[in-house]
């Protein structure tokens, strides 16, 4: 079910409704009603796929209990190793069991061998990477003794399956969630309003700005030979605040929808266009994967503690599994990379961690050194985005052959969509980048609960507007497919 769709905006207040008016006084009633919405939620794209999630809840939830009885060490790795094996297991056969087989064969070729395969006709359930690193986290916790598990299935398979953050994230912790889903919540009516206008902020970022900006980058990306150098670099431009729009407004919507029904999940996305080097970027961007990697991978690998060589191959291997992460495709890999490489000049010269408050702090306005910082690390952004966005390596390169030619100074055109959309795009991005900027010291830019009531009605009004006269209608969200 799509956050954007009518048939969430039927889903929400329904749920919404039974929520707090029929089973309020329950706890236990309360959280199957969330188990039976968040089924229903996801089961709305395929129900065949409900089984992987039930399975996987299954599996982690008999783990846990069993890491909390068992005393033998080497039968304690043994469950661990169980949890891990099936999780990835499921992970990698439905991400990733095309791209090896196709590697494979890729590889004997080189050698004038030829081999005979066949692929799959595999469909990727939706939101696989973030629930499969849920619930990973909560057996490694178990089993590193950080967390005690539960022996409420009902809770804990709410915790799994917790429809606003279910298919994009932010991937939660259970230190974080399961708690709360443990105890009794009361309908706060102050953290409903922010959690509305929450919602309304992300869904304007998703389907008036990102999905604005989809229209002329798609039409680049598409044909990008056709282009010139300027037209592609703006269409790089443009899918930066594109997957920024859309990612974080789903974010946003998650979060918001969650404070609806009394929960407050962990905050993804600080400002990272704000960011001054590209260590701070991924400290701002997609918090919930960066610090899952920190401390599932990176820190048990030893961080930055050892030699330069180990700080290297800590450094590479983190940004390489992030990328593949993203997707069963070497684009995705040579971002990461690209990524590693940006990071690493700062890891050597002990300045990753230069810049943890957010530019001009006590300043309204940053400095011009501020400025050339920031408009440096966007830069390398963006052309790490490019990668991303292409569907293969070849296009990848053939768009930077053609950008970087001389047509690199000429004007961009991007009326082919429409001069409407191409206005509405930009003017879109102009006001998000002063929202966030002047809201850039709040975890979300629009700020209500110390506001009166009608300036907050006020606001929603406005943005909701907005979004119907502006907004596209039920385009996908891009980590959708990850």
């Amino acid at each position: 079910m799509l956050f954007n769709s009518i048939d969430f905006a039927i889903f929400l207040p329904v749920f919404f409704i039974l929520y707090w008016f029929t089973t309020n006084k329950n706890l236990k009633l309360q959280n199957t009603l969330i188990v039976i919405a968040s089924y229903i939620f996801y089961g709305w794209w395929d129900w065949r796929f409900l089984s992987l999630i039930f399975f996987s809840t299954i599996v982690d939830y008999l783990v846990g209990i069993q890491l909390s009885t068992q005393e033998n060490q080497l039968k304690r790795k043994v469950y661990l190793g169980t949890s891990i094996v099936i999780n990835i297991g499921f992970l990698g056969f439905f991400k990733y069991y095309n791209f090896f087989l196709d590697t494979f064969v890729t590889s004997f070729s080189f050698f004038g061998i030829e081999l005979n395969s066949n692929s799959l006709n595999i469909i990727l359930p939706v939101g696989i990477s973030f629930y499969t690193f849920q619930t990973l986290s909560y057996t490694i916790d178990v089993y590193k003794r950080k967390l005690e598990p539960t022996k409420d299935f009902v809770s804990f398979s709410a915790f799994v399956s917790f429809f606003p953050q279910l298919v994009a994230g932010p991937i939660e912790r259970a230190s974080n969630l399961l708690p709360q889903l443990l105890k009794k919540r009361s309908f706060d009516y102050d953290n409903a309003v922010c959690g509305l206008t929450q919602i309304v902020w992300g869904l304007f970022k998703k389907v008036v700005i990102a999905d604005s900006c989809a229209l002329i980058v798609n039409s680049i990306f598409d044909d990008y030979m056709s282009y010139s150098g300027s037209t592609l670099l703006l269409g790089a431009f443009l899918f930066a605040f594109q997957i920024y729009g859309d990612f974080s407004g789903y974010s946003d919507i998650a979060i918001g929808t969650s404070r609806l029904f009394g929960f407050k999940l962990m905050r993804n996305f600080a400002f990272p266009y704000f960011s001054r080097d590209i260590a701070e970027f991924w400290r701002r961007w997609h918090i919930s994967l960066s610090t899952w990697f920190r401390d599932y991978l990176y820190i048990p690998l030893g961080g930055s503690r050892g030699s330069i060589i180990l700080k290297l191959r800590n450094t590479f291997i983190i940004f390489l599994v992030s990328g593949f992460w993203h997707g069963a495709n070497w684009t995705f890999i040579v971002w990461g990379a690209l990524n590693a490489v940006f990071f690493i000049p700062l890891l050597l010269t002990k300045n990753n961690r230069n810049h943890i408050d957010i530019v001009a702090k006590d300043r309204l306005f940053p400095s011009l050194k501020e400025v050339f910082l920031m408009l440096s690390t966007f830069t390398l952004t963006v052309f790490a985005w490019i990668f991303f966005r292409s569907e293969s390596l070849s296009m990848a390169f053939g768009y930077f052959d053609t950008m970087l030619s001389p047509t690199l100074f000429s004007i961009p055109y991007v009326f082919n969509v429409g001069m409407k959309k191409a206005i509405i795009a930009i003017l879109s991005i102009a006001l998000l980048i002063g929202i966030e900027w002047f809201g850039r010291r709040n975890e979300t830019p629009i700020y209500l609960s110390q506001k009166p009531n009608w300036i907050k009605w006020f606001i929603l009004f406005v943005f909701g507007l907005a979004i119907f006269l502006f907004g596209e209608r039920q385009q996908d969200f891009i980590y959708f497919q990850f």
